[in-house]
């Protein structure tokens, strides 16, 4: 499963292909031409981040004809938003169980120190 997750975040650390992503989630399905017109890149360079947001899953292509359309899929993106909520959640456990251990050490030195001035 990282695989699916890995090819997601290599499709999202290109600025372009957020921007595409963002443009194909608000309104789809587009050609490349028809992002090429929206975006200072070339109709190749489109081409190109929309191979790669593909091989993410991220987008999907109905052809029709000779024609390509390139559609938002939100699957891949929903398989990596769990990835990272699964890491947090294990990150909140750890820092509870560390600010459990410092407030236990405090507490254990408050009592020791409580009992040491009564002797």
């Amino acid at each position: 499963m990282i695989e699916i997750e890995d090819r997601v975040f290599t499709a999202l650390a290109d600025a372009n292909r957020r921007r595409l992503l963002i443009r194909l989630a608000q309104s789809s399905p587009k050609t490349a031409t028809q992002l090429a017109r929206e975006f200072p890149i070339s109709r190749q360079g489109i081409i190109k981040h929309l191979d790669r947001l593909s091989h993410a899953g991220l987008v999907q292509v109905q052809r029709s004809g000779r024609e390509k359309r390139y559609v938002f899929d939100p699957q891949s993106l929903q398989t990596a938003s769990a990835w990272i909520e699964t890491i947090g959640k294990q990150w909140d456990e750890r820092l509870q169980r560390l600010k459990n251990l410092v407030e236990d050490d405090a507490s254990g030195k408050i009592a020791q120190n409580e009992t040491g001035n009564r002797e």
